[in-house]
């Protein structure tokens, strides 16, 4: 066994994911009922510093600019 071998399982990797979906969902949620209609580099700022401290290595990628445009556009309506 090589270390290219060990990873974890389907049904963890889904469990990590799922995980990490709720998290962006959660500040997005919180950002769309505090931020809505505000600076889009506020807001994103406002969903880094949310998750950056969840993630081991945490680096944005595209999809914080896409929730960050849509919540300071008005487009995303909290919940």
């Amino acid at each position: 066994m090589g270390i290219d071998d060990v990873k974890w399982n389907d049904q963890a990797r889904e469990k990590i994911l799922s995980d990490a979906d709720k998290a962006l969902q959660e500040a997005v949620k919180e950002a769309a009922a505090s931020q809505s209609g505000g600076d889009r580099d506020q807001v994103y700022k406002f969903l880094f510093e949310k998750l950056q401290p969840q993630f081991v290595d945490f680096e944005p990628g595209p999809d914080l600019s896409k929730y960050a445009d849509a919540i300071s556009s008005g487009e995303f309506a909290a919940e």
